[in-house]
């Protein structure tokens, strides 16, 4: 804070003149005392200078609402929302939510180091808090291509920057267990100093005491209490997610309650959320509602959402009402709903009512939008032989998981021939044009006469296609090259329909397109072509390139045994 604003702000506290703006007669949440208090907010230079009795130049009787801290999201990826990050501030400030940690994994194994920048530079100046965590694992793993390398050296470069908070999830953490060099680098760069994020879900024991030893402060992937309190036990804090896919707040907070658990070592995530539930639910004060609802007391709940995030990631003038903090506010008709009347940012009003309001981005290099870089597809590289059994990658309904079926394929002339739902899966490396492509056979999707294609497959982001004949998947390829990236379904020879998500091949920064309504008719197309009502067409496909999810799947070098660690032939 600058020294004349400060003296400025000092006298509006004792009253010795008005303040720019004062909202009055309001339920003000203190997070501290975790109660209600009413009272007048004297607002100035963005600055909160102080709570009781005070007089402004421009008054607002709030009698009957509520004043709570802006809200924070202490982990998520914007790209899962497929709109650029200006876009997704629209949508969530008028939620509440009026600071984001971001961890741009997805862009940067895209576009490495440049990925970073293009967040920092398109998220300066907008009404809404983003700080960036540096991606761990680019490439997350060795088992496929991905755009860019980020390396500890590349760190260095943006580590001190004022928006970047620290290190972010940390998945490799095999690596991190057997002592690996260039992870522990990586951590060490950031303890003691500033925030290292982890991934564990599933460890306990020893092997989360040596975790934890190598510097790592949070954990996002806790499903139950059971793994939360041995987490928060070692010392670690725990996000608690509540995103579109994976929804782990009421398993965690129902033990943590029945225990009297230390709610301090707790903050609320999203993770990934998609804009259909943000625009249905909300960002965080979902997350805050549903605590609520299972019998949490709202300041209590509102301090997760707010002030324990702030402390987690050391933002020393965010989440709480009260001299100094900056005026970051959410407006609330009521606790029990948490409904949203109105958001400051910095002091300005900035929305009334939960409609989205428009945030002009930046003008972005051409060279993010000119990525995916396929070399011409051989005919003959989507061909598989059936002379033998063939690892076949078995939907599970409802579910990433996939099952690992060894099975002779329908075939014709010593080739796999798609039928019975026995379809062709095929991962194209899109960043670099060397013409690798890794084919494969999925069965539990139901598509028929047709393909789909999408250039978002986590986490390398390589082009990855499903379909029952080569002539569409071919079509299908050529469509994502002509668009630079989205998603895309062929059938009969023709592009049905196409979503152009230009910027790394991952999202749009066009304000006129309908993500969500388009990606909705995009879907109602697969289900006429015969996808299976359990199975998402485009997010199913886009984790079927993930070698880190067991049982099998497909990458750019090939078919992947999850739980060997192995390609198979």
């Amino acid at each position: 804070m600058d020294q004349q604003i400060k003296q400025v702000l000092i006298r509006i506290a004792q009253g010795k003149e008005p303040a720019q703006l004062v909202l009055k007669n309001v339920g003000i949440v203190n997070v501290f005392t975790e109660s209600i208090e009413v009272g007048d907010v004297a607002i100035s230079h963005g600055y909160i200078a102080g709570i009781g009795n005070y007089q402004g130049e421009r008054e607002l009787d709030l009698t009957g609402k509520f004043l709570s801290p802006g809200f924070i999201d202490t982990h998520a990826h914007f790209e899962s929302s497929m709109v650029s990050p200006n876009l997704l501030a629209g949508q969530i400030v008028p939620w509440g939510t009026t600071t984001l940690v971001a961890d741009p994994h997805e862009i940067v194994n895209v576009l490495g180091l440049a990925g970073v920048e293009y967040l920092l530079q398109e998220t300066e100046g907008i009404p809404l808090n983003v700080y960036v965590m540096l991606p761990s694992c680019i490439p997350a793993t060795p088992f496929e291509h991905n755009g860019a390398q980020f390396t500890a050296e590349d760190m260095r470069r943006v580590m001190h920057h004022p928006r970047v908070l620290g290190l972010g999830e940390m998945m490799d953490y095999p690596s991190v267990l057997a002592g690996d060099n260039q992870v522990l680098e990586k951590i060490e760069l950031f303890t003691g100093k500033k925030t290292v994020d982890g991934h564990a879900p599933g460890v306990y024991g020893k092997q989360l005491q040596a975790y934890k030893l190598a510097g790592i402060d949070t954990d996002h992937e806790c499903a139950n209490y059971e793994e939360a309190r041995a987490k928060i036990s070692a010392g670690m804090h725990v996000l608690i997610r509540e995103g579109s896919a994976a929804k782990n707040l009421e398993g965690i907070l129902t033990g943590a309650m029945k225990e009297h658990a230390n709610m301090s070592m707790f903050a609320f995530c999203t993770d990934d959320k998609h804009l259909d539930h943000i625009r249905r639910d909300g960002h965080i004060r979902w997350n805050i509602k549903k605590a609520i609802s299972l019998g949490m007391e709202p300041a209590q709940a509102i301090c997760m959402g707010s002030w324990n995030a702030a402390q987690i990631y050391g933002l020393r003038d965010l989440g709480a009402i009260a001299p100094g903090f900056r005026a970051d506010l959410v407006v609330l008709d009521d606790l029990k709903e948490m409904t949203v009347h109105s958001v400051y940012k910095d002091g300005n009003l900035v929305s009334e009512g939960v409609r989205p309001i428009v945030i002009a981005g930046h003008q972005v290099d051409e060279t993010l939008t000119q990525t995916v870089h396929v070399a011409p597809v051989d005919p003959k590289k989507l061909q598989i032989s059936a002379d033998r059994q063939f690892p076949v990658l078995q939907i599970t309904p409802h579910s990433l998981l996939t099952q690992k079926v060894m099975t002779t394929l329908p075939q014709k002339e010593g080739l796999f021939v798609p039928q019975d739902d026995y379809l062709k899966l095929a991962v194209v490396e899109r960043h670099h044009a060397t013409g690798n492509v890794g084919v494969g056979v999925i069965h539990g999707v139901g598509l028929k006469n047709g393909a789909i294609a999408s250039t978002i497959a986590h986490d390398s982001h390589n082009l990855i296609v499903v379909g029952d004949n080569d002539e569409d998947m071919l079509l299908a390829i050529e469509e994502l090259k002509r668009c630079q990236g989205g998603y895309t379904v062929v059938s009969g020879g023709k592009v049905l329909a196409t979503l152009q998500l230009p910027i790394a091949g991952l999202f749009t920064n066009d304000a006129a397109l309908d993500v969500t309504a388009k990606t909705n008719e995009m879907i109602d197309i697969c289900r006429k072509l015969g996808v299976v009502e359990s199975v998402d067409p485009f997010i199913t496909l886009s984790f079927m390139a993930l070698p880190v999810i067991p049982e099998i799947r497909v990458t750019d070098m090939g078919v992947f045994d999850v739980t060997s660690f192995s390609f198979l032939q």
